[in-house]
């Protein structure tokens, strides 16, 4: 199967991209699916048994962290290979939900048959295959790991596992999830970051991880991450709390909840940071060589006398007399 990345056919509805086999020849539609597959999801390997009249569209839209994708197309096998992987520079989990016909899901070692209306969620960081064998009609969520990890401790243990979309928080889920098309995320009629913790309200209930189960655990695993990221960057000038929340793939609204069940704010977090970096400079002779201005810039703060008010507030002390209590 040849990998052609070509480009992409897109027509811009505000946020909404789409791509369609429509734009080629019929001889070539399926190599460009190939193509539109690896731009507007990930590297994967797609075979059809119908490939003489194969044919499919993609519409892609952010809806917050989240990206909703929604197939339409000829039945299709999907293969995410070792060889796509090492490929990724980035990876997420997809909640998938298909109404129109059975499919099957296969990763770890499990496979998941799934009927109309179901959902299952796979992880992008394994191998993983899709056998739709009607069509290939689907409405596939993009998460962010980090995200999911915040509303389901131990994701990665929910795989290939059928949600039923018929009874339960299973059928909630599903019947939210149905809702969720590029359309709506492009105009969404609550903010997004609302019906991001919807979604993972109900993911979480459905997976059978109760809400204080999964607020307590998964916000207390997402702050850890959210602190050892703001350690990892606090010399950055100018970081913000967003900067982080878009690293990590989730909502500023989330990044400030989970810092403060934890008794603490971003800003209060960066700052000390900041300090702990500088009380090391400062009391290491080896720095000496570098002015007061130099060591505030390298712990992310350009003004000089701003670094001066912050040593004195959160050390008790100046830089200067920092340096000269060490002798």
């Amino acid at each position: 199967m040849a990998w052609v990345c070509l480009a992409r056919m897109s027509e811009a509805i505000d946020t909404i991209h789409r791509w369609s086999t429509d734009a080629v020849p019929l001889a070539q539609r399926l190599d460009y699916w190939v193509g539109a597959v690896c731009e507007g999801f990930l590297e994967m390997d797609v075979t059809s048994p119908m490939a003489g009249s194969f044919g499919a569209t993609l519409e892609s839209a952010p809806l917050g962290p989240i990206v909703v994708n929604q197939v339409r197309g000829s039945a299709q096998d999907v293969y995410r290979t070792r060889r796509a992987i090492a490929h990724s520079r980035n990876n997420y989990f997809y909640l998938l939900c298909k109404t129109d016909s059975a499919w099957v899901a296969v990763q770890d070692g499990r496979s998941a048959r799934l009927l109309p209306g179901d959902a299952v969620l796979v992880d992008s960081r394994r191998r993983y295959e899709f056998h739709l064998l009607q069509s290939a009609d689907t409405i596939s969520l993009e998460l962010p790991t980090a995200w999911v990890d915040a509303w389901i401790p131990g994701a990665g243990d929910q795989v290939a596992r059928r949600i039923d979309g018929q009874t339960g928080w299973g059928g909630v889920l599903c019947s939210f999830v149905r809702q969720l098309t590029p359309q709506m995320a492009a105009k969404p009629p609550l903010p997004a970051a609302l019906l991001g913790d919807q979604l993972g309200s109900l993911l979480a209930l459905a997976t059978g991880h109760s809400p204080s189960e999964s607020g307590s655990e998964g916000r207390a695993a997402l702050r850890r991450r959210v602190l050892d990221t703001t350690r990892e960057r606090h010399a950055e000038p100018g970081l913000t709390a967003a900067g982080v929340a878009r690293e990590l793939g989730i909502s500023e609204r989330s990044l400030h909840r989970c810092l403060g069940e934890g008794g603490t704010t971003f800003a209060t977090a960066l700052a000390g940071f900041r300090m702990q970096a500088a009380r090391r400079m400062l009391g290491d002779a080896r720095f000496d060589r570098l002015g007061i201005a130099e060591i505030g810039f390298r712990v992310g703060l350009t003004d000089a006398s701003h670094f001066v008010r912050q040593c004195r507030r959160h050390l008790g002390a100046t830089p200067g007399e920092l340096r000269r209590l060490r002798h």
